[in-house]
């Protein structure tokens, strides 16, 4: 089995195993995603969700943002962690969109990435869940799932993006991404990872190698 058929099991697997993954993030449009997003670094998805409804009644898109007192965005975001860097970075996003795209938030990987705080994968994650266009998200879940796995070896996550992009078909980029992020909290987790219980360990270099060391 090559590389690439290897890919084509694990993603049978995987759409058994998670046949409608969505984005764990509650939001209701394209600014709304950007901004649990960014909230999202470094703080899990629930207290993200636990805080957007209000955050979102008192800021409720770019141009309210852009407006905003940095101070009380910071409280407002504050429960998320580095709650200065984030409202920072969501305040001089607002800005940008309102200046440069009519409120708007953009629509293309190029532009989007050019947002203060905005990287490849929040880019991807935006334009695939609202806009349907389809894109690798390398967050932490899918750069450890897809190295155990062997589907890369790199650990920079635009390398391992471009790896993935490779292996899967373009359809299915956005679909796949989400599977890989809810099996990696699910099963294959930073720390004691339900390896035994996995359907994907026939073919995972990480349980194979574990074995293997247990063996010795």
């Amino acid at each position: 089995m090559n590389l690439k058929e290897k890919a084509a099991w694990i993603q049978a697997r995987l759409d058994e195993a998670y046949p409608e993954p969505k984005c764990a993030l509650n939001f209701q449009n394209p600014w709304q995603l950007l901004v649990a997003t960014v909230l999202s670094a470094q703080c899990t998805d629930e207290r993200v969700n636990q805080v957007t409804p209000g955050l979102f009644e008192r800021y409720p898109d770019p141009e309210a943002t852009a407006k905003a007192d940095i101070n009380e965005l910071e409280e407002a975001v504050r429960p998320t962690g580095f709650f200065r860097n984030k409202a920072k970075s969501l305040k001089a996003s607002a800005q940008v969109v309102m200046e440069r795209h009519g409120g708007k938030v953009p629509t293309t990987l190029e532009e989007m990435v050019k947002l203060p705080g905005i990287g490849r994968k929040t880019a991807n994650l935006i334009l695939g869940e609202t806009l349907g266009i389809p894109g690798v998200v390398v967050d932490t879940h899918v750069s450890r799932v897809s190295q155990r796995l062997g589907l890369t070896t790199n650990k920079n996550a635009e390398k391992i993006e471009a790896d993935l992009m490779k292996l899967f078909p373009t359809s299915v980029w956005t679909r796949i991404s989400n599977q890989i992020i809810w099996h990696g909290r699910l099963v294959c987790s930073a720390k004691k990872p339900k390896c035994p219980d996995c359907m994907l360990n026939l073919h995972c270099v990480y349980y194979r190698e574990s074995m293997e060391s247990k063996g010795d």
